[in-house]
Order: C-alpha cells, then sequence, then structure tokens
C-alpha cells in the first residue's frame, strides 16, 4: 500500500522552487493551493483577497460557474484538433467575438504576446500588399513605457532596460514616441509606416490613462495618413474599465483589435486578433499559425466569456464599483498615497517612497490578507476580479489604510 504523500508547507514549496525553476520571476511569498471567486487560499488554509485577478485574466473570478462548466463540459468531448482540421466550436466563437467588438473577423491565438506579434505580421502584410510599402520598408510607431509581452520581438521596442538587456540584437522596424503626445505621433508617421500599435491605458507602466481626445487622436492621424491604428487590449479589455473595451470611452474604432488574459476566463490561454476583413483578409494558406490557437477547448471557453460580456453585467459593475474605488483611495490621498489614476475596477496607486517601496506595500498588505502586486517604484496596481462586492472592495481598500497607517 502506497502512504499518502506528505504535503510541503508554504515555505518548503518556496525552497523547492530554487533549484529547479527559472529565475524570471519575484513572485509574493504566498503559496496558494485554491480559489473561489475573489479569494484564494494558501497551503496552510489563509485565505487572501485578490485584488490583481490575474493581471486581468481573472477578470471574472476564479473558477466562475459558466466558465467551468463550459470548460467540463468540452473536456469530455475534444480538447484539440490543431487547425489542419475544422472543429465545431470555433465557428460560433468567431462569430460572436467579432459581433462582441463591431469587427469583421478573427484570428485566434493562445498568449497574449503571441496576439501582438500575429498583430505585427498582419500589418507588415497589409502594409506590402495593400498600401505599397516597399518590401521589407515597413515600420511601426509604439509608444514609450509600453508593455506587449516578453518576445525578442517586442522587448525590440520597449524602453523597460530590464526587459531589454542582454537580449540583443533586437528586431528593426519600430519608432518609439512618447505616450500621450499626437504631435509626436504624427510625426513619426511617414509613408513606410504600417500601424500605430497602443494600449489604450498602459499598465505595466502604472495604469496611465491618456488625456481625453488622445485616442480619438491617433485614430485621426491614422486614417489621415493612411496607417492602421492597433489597439493593444489584452488587459484593458474585456470589461476591465467599465467598457467592453477601454477604447469605447472615447467612441473609437480601431482597425485592428487584440484579445487575450480575460478571454480564456482563468482556464486556458486564448488570445485574438480581431480586425475587418480588409485587414485580417491578407492572411494565405501557411503564412501565419499555431497548432493550439482556436483549439476547442479555449474556444468553448471564450464563447462561455463572450456569453457574459453580452449581457453587460460585468461592464456596469465594473463602471459602478469603480465609483467605490477612486472614492476609497481619494481618501487616502495625503495618508500616504501621493496620486492614483483608476478607470473602471483598475488602479494604479503612487505610494510616498518615505512609506516604501511597491514590493514592500504588496507585503505588508498580503499580510493583512489582501494580495496586490507592485509596478515600478512606489507604485501598486489594484486590479479586482469583476465580481468583487462593494463589501470587499471596501475591506481591501481599508487595509490599504490600514498598512498605510503603520509606517
Amino acid at each position: 500500500m502506497t502512504a499518502p504523500a506528505r504535503t510541503r508547507d508554504s515555505a518548503e514549496l518556496i525552497r523547492a522552487e530554487k533549484p529547479v525553476l527559472a529565475h524570471n520571476y519575484h513572485p509574493l511569498p504566498v503559496v496558494v493551493a485554491r480559489a473561489e471567486g475573489t479569494w484564494v487560499q494558501d497551503v496552510e488554509g489563509r485565505r487572501y483577497l485578490d485584488m490583481l485577478a490575474g493581471y486581468s485574466a481573472l477578470n471574472f473570478g476564479h473558477r466562475h460557474p459558466a466558465l467551468i462548466d463550459a470548460a467540463h463540459r468540452q473536456l469530455d468531448r475534444l480538447t484539440l484538433t490543431s487547425r489542419a482540421f475544422h472543429n465545431d466550436r470555433l465557428a460560433e466563437f468567431a462569430e460572436r467575438l467579432a459581433a462582441l467588438t463591431g469587427l469583421d473577423m478573427v484570428l485566434p491565438m493562445n498568449t497574449g504576446a503571441e496576439a501582438v506579434e500575429s498583430g505585427i505580421k498582419v500589418a507588415r502584410k497589409w502594409a506590402y500588399d495593400v498600401k505599397g510599402v516597399p518590401a521589407d520598408r515597413a515600420t511601426i510607431v509604439v509608444a514609450a513605457e509600453n508593455f506587449h509581452g516578453r518576445t525578442t520581438t517586442i522587448v525590440s521596442f520597449s524602453t523597460d532596460e530590464t526587459a531589454r538587456a542582454g537580449f540583443g540584437p533586437f528586431t528593426p522596424g519600430f519608432r518609439i514616441v512618447p505616450y500621450n503626445d499626437l504631435t509626436a505621433l504624427e510625426a513619426a508617421v511617414d509613408e513606410t509606416t504600417a500601424a500605430v500599435l497602443i494600449e489604450p491605458i498602459q499598465g505595466e507602466a502604472g495604469v496611465l490613462i491618456p488625456d481625453d481626445g488622445y485616442l480619438a487622436g491617433v485614430r485621426e492621424v491614422t486614417r489621415r495618413k493612411g496607417c492602421l491604428f492597433i489597439a493593444d487590449e489584452i488587459q484593458s479589455g474585456l470589461g476591465r474599465t467599465g467598457r467592453t473595451l477601454a477604447v469605447e470611452h472615447e467612441g473609437v474604432v480601431p482597425d485592428v483589435l487584440l484579445l487575450g488574459k480575460a478571454l480564456g476566463g482563468g482556464i486556458v490561454p486564448v488570445s485574438a486578433v480581431v480586425a475587418n476583413r480588409e485587414v485580417l483578409g491578407v492572411l494565405r494558406p501557411g503564412e501565419h499559425g499555431s497548432t493550439f490557437g482556436g483549439n476547442p477547448l479555449a474556444a468553448a471557453v471564450g464563447t462561455a466569456v463572450v456569453e457574459l460580456l453580452e449581457t453587460g453585467d460585468f461592464q456596469r459593475r465594473a463602471a459602478e464599483l469603480g465609483v467605490v474605488l477612486r472614492g476609497g483611495l481619494e481618501e487616502l490621498v495625503g495618508k500616504g498615497v501621493v496620486g492614483f489614476r483608476a478607470r473602471g475596477l483598475w488602479a494604479g496607486v503612487d505610494i510616498d517612497p518615505a512609506i516604501g517601496s511597491g514590493r514592500e506595500i504588496s507585503e505588508r498588505l498580503m499580510r493583512e490578507g489582501v494580495l496586490v502586486k507592485d509596478t515600478h517604484g512606489s507604485t501598486i496596481r489594484l486590479a479586482p476580479p469583476l465580481t468583487v462586492t462593494g463589501e470587499e472592495l471596501r475591506s481591501a481598500l481599508d487595509a490599504l489604510g490600514t498598512v498605510l497607517g503603520q509606517a
């Protein structure tokens, strides 16, 4: 008779990772074993309020019943065919995602970085086939302080030296301009420009929200100068800001939309490039692909995610509870918070550096039973599941106030 496996505690599990896992992350010292809704539980049974939601991958909370049910039902039928064959779930997923976004066609991928890479390839192909840019001359304009992923091409146009240093040589063809600067953006666009690639809200940079009119200005410049507007909504999209898409706050429709994270419901990696037919139609068989992109399990979960968003309930919750979040943060300004930026259920909070770094504040909040993540310097991010209650949100804000008051 086999003896039951010994359960290792959090400290032992963290120690066990060090010799066998690449050290590309510096996670908080909490080992999550179970989760439900807005709460997670570590191996010792301690509960924490999740105020990060997997960088928006868990917009609908941990193990949302409708999404878990969709995954279970599909697991019992079919999980993978590759795109060598059709499957019976992909058409509905593409139809409903296109309808939700108001665009025509979907290119299904897996991770957010894959969606960005795919968007870049589509834009270049469009530039050569449609715009008439000479071969291998296409350029793409991007914003400083961006975060679009960590592949070699994407870090080529990052301004974060931690992401870049030691990974060259870098991919050419990108022009970096300051974020939220229409004059600089327009000056960088010329006859070789295939696209302008922008995050409507810069998440990793600290939830930076551009001035009113910036996104509309990007749309006007790209339309007038004959290039594509690619909106990276991988983190800002699918309900996070109180709208289905962050660009909707300015009534903007981009040429190309990049989605990911929440599209997989926190269950499987699902991403997509969504665009009109005249853009995505430039791809021909064999020019791009993915073995797992559009797999039946991903399509089933993705369809269930779209179905949740079609009701508008989550967008409304994010908008309404965003008022609570903003109000709570306003009360903390001058009491350890020196400033913040918030839209919907998403906020970047700048802590007085004299009180602690973002990492230190995150660790102190963890000890109060609240999980957040730092970004640069003394800034922390708050992005709870859209299923969070007002009471839970106020509890997290109270915990932040307690931590700031302990300094």
